[in-house]
């Protein structure tokens, strides 16, 4: 399975989201804000298959972190949270409308992570 950084500044819905995945059989890192996202990625960028971010975080938008992630691996796949209606900017970065269901998460991550 895939090897995940969520990024969302509500820790019970990163905490929802973890368990989840993990279920699912990923292995799942998070992050509540942009700054520790990219510490953590800069740590280990190789070893993350696909992000998972919220729109609106303090200082960089999702789609900015993933801009940022992309400069040390630009095939980085993405998936954009949001309550707000958005469309991305960025190839490879699919949008996911909040509220959802887990397993809608689950079902684009699939679409995502597909070659």
């Amino acid at each position: 399975m895939a090897r995940l950084l969520i990024v969302d500044d509500e820790a019970m819905l990163l905490q929802l989201l973890r368990r989840y995945l993990e279920r699912q059989g990923h292995q799942v890192e998070t992050a509540e804000s942009a700054e520790a996202a990219l510490a953590a990625y800069q740590e280990k960028a190789s070893e993350f298959d696909a992000v998972i971010a919220d729109l609106t975080l303090p200082g960089l938008n999702g789609e900015q972190l993933i801009g940022e992630m992309r400069q040390g691996n630009p095939k980085l796949p993405g998936i954009i949270a949001s309550g707000y209606p958005y469309e991305p900017h960025l190839k490879n970065v699919a949008f996911l409308q909040k509220p959802f269901l887990p397993q809608m998460l689950a079902e684009q991550l699939q679409k995502t992570l597909k070659p």
